[in-house]
């Protein structure tokens, strides 16, 4: 492809997509009680998860370095490519894209970075978006555009059950915080504009992802769909909204994935995390 794409590892991209879009993937730094690992190289979710229910242990993240970045971009032009477009985590979570930003700009134009303004499949449809249109033979304005128009054909909710960790991290205010855990309401967030919202507020985890589903299959609307099912350390909960989604759905779901958060989104969602990312075919 005359284009390469770049994402980063909290797409959470079922394992057999990235060679099938060779989309190359710049993992974050995960923070385990003071020792540094590679999200999906030295930690799993499982470790994330386990730290997170220990006592006494911190567990935080890290963006990935520039030169990070930079050594990658300046791999895939080495090898051949004419162009970079790079998809990243959401600028209100991370300074990924900033970093991947910083990267870009030393490339003369030839390394274009797009904010996916969410998470997990968030990102990871607007990566396949812009992957797929490289393999078509877009140029680089034109695999950007991909991933931007992408960007505004999903969608994310997510269900966790406390809002403890999200506030430990400094993704949401002690004040969001209070209002989601009062009377034992268990919390429904999405990311309007790359921040995180909460949007409804049940009673029970089985209302949640009852929730969750009404949720989706609403912003599927008419369109064709695709989506994918994020979990942490919970698979009958996602087995479960996979099996709702196709319910409900019938024909106008096209590709799902199921797949399980990695250790950066574990770090600040916690264990219980369930959430659905719906992308809408173009008209």
């Amino acid at each position: 492809m005359p284009v390469a794409v770049v994402t980063d590892s909290t797409a959470y991209l079922p394992a057999e997509l990235l060679p099938a879009y060779r989309l190359t993937v710049v993992p974050l730094t995960v923070v385990l009680n003071g020792v540094e690992g590679l999200e999906g190289v030295d930690t799993s979710p499982a470790d994330a998860t386990q730290a997170l229910t220990a006592r006494r242990v911190s567990v935080s993240t890290s963006r990935p370095a520039p030169e990070q970045f930079a050594r990658t971009y300046r791999d895939l032009l080495a090898a051949g490519a004419e162009g970079v477009v790079s998809v990243h985590l959401s600028a209100g979570l991370s300074g990924t894209v900033e970093a991947a930003q910083l990267a870009a700009a030393r490339f003369d134009g030839r390394v274009s970075v797009v904010d996916s303004r969410s998470c997990g499949m968030g990102l990871g449809f607007p990566a396949i978006a812009a992957a797929r249109a490289a393999a078509h033979g877009a140029d680089l304005a034109g695999v950007r555009d991909a991933a931007v128009a992408a960007v505004g054909r999903t969608t994310i909710f997510f269900y966790v059950d406390t809002l403890e960790f999200l506030r430990r991290g400094g993704r949401i205010n002690a004040a969001e915080a209070l209002l989601g855990t009062a009377l034992s309401v268990k919390p429904i967030l999405y990311m309007p504009d790359g921040g995180i919202v909460l949007r409804d507020k049940v009673r029970t985890a089985s209302r949640g992802v009852a929730r969750l589903v009404d949720l989706a299959v609403e912003a599927a609307g008419d369109a064709q769909v695709d989506v994918a099912v994020h979990h942490l350390a919970a698979p009958r909960r996602a087995e479960d909204l996979l099996g709702a989604l196709t319910a409900r759905l019938g024909d106008r779901l096209h590709d799902a994935y199921v797949s399980e958060a990695g250790a950066a989104v574990a770090a600040h969602a916690g264990p219980g995390l369930a959430c659905i990312v719906t992308h809408r075919h173009p008209a």
